[in-house]
């Protein structure tokens, strides 16, 4: 049996085990399994998890896309891009190689969504700063969209949340790269100010679940366009089954 599995933590609510599973069913793949590894803690569980006979991939999801680097052979392009890894693929000879699939989900969905003539004219806004934020970076450079950080802690190259006022005008993407809002906590939403935005604004969630998030649900009402993270998920899940099968 060949197995796959996703580290995280906490892992409570996994797309990725009901994606590939479903996946494995529905084309037919046999003799493959995906997994959840939760583990708090790199350092004390991954070195044994990776001595597991007959594991081929991991995905790597928060806090854990940039702890991992230490327990890697090497890194592509991908990974060395973004600076994190969300993809491990697990050579026969026991080697480690880091990817970073979500540079390619959220480039090849923001594309599709804002459409070739649109990306170019835009300025965006980063909610967030851990490692999901580092690969939308990442894209954004490529695409070449102005972008800036939003952090709710100061610092010399990032906007804080209180700036945001009087420049969200001149960002029409702003993208949740964030946790905030995801189920349970649904009710939650980045602190912006939403009476400021129009309908030349796109939000796009990084968070899947709920589908709308209080974020969309905000941005919605005052006209702007709003995307959620599921395609950027698929297109991210795909593309970590294409690095593990080659």
């Amino acid at each position: 049996m060949t197995r796959y599995g996703l580290i995280g933590f906490p892992l409570t609510h996994s797309f990725s085990q009901r994606y590939f599973t479903e996946k494995f069913a529905r084309e037919g793949i046999s003799n493959c399994q995906y997994d959840l590894f939760e583990m708090p803690d790199v350092a004390t569980a991954l070195p044994a998890l990776l001595q597991t006979p007959d594991l081929r991939g991991l995905n790597v999801t928060i806090p854990h896309k940039q702890a991992v680097l230490p327990y890697l052979d090497r890194l592509d392009a991908s990974a060395q891009k973004v600076g994190a890894v969300n993809v491990i693929k697990i050579e026969t000879d026991g080697s480690r190689t880091g990817y970073n699939s979500d540079y390619y989900g959220f480039r090849q969905s923001l594309e599709t969504w804002l459409g070739a003539e649109q990306s170019g004219a835009l300025q965006a806004l980063v909610l967030g700063t851990g490692g999901a934020s580092k690969a939308v970076v990442a894209a954004l450079t490529d695409l070449g969209i102005e972008h800036r950080y939003v952090s709710r802690t100061p610092a010399n190259d990032m906007l804080t949340y209180d700036e945001l006022p009087g420049i969200i005008a001149t960002y029409h993407l702003i993208i949740n790269c964030s946790p905030v809002g995801t189920y349970p906590r649904a009710d939650e939403a980045p602190t912006l100010p939403y009476h400021l935005l129009t309908e030349q604004h796109w939000l796009y969630d990084l968070v899947y679940n709920p589908a709308e998030t209080k974020f969309m649900q905000l941005g919605r009402e005052r006209g702007a366009a709003v995307m959620n993270g599921y395609e950027m998920l698929v297109l991210q899940a795909e593309k970590a089954w294409e690095i593990w099968q080659s």
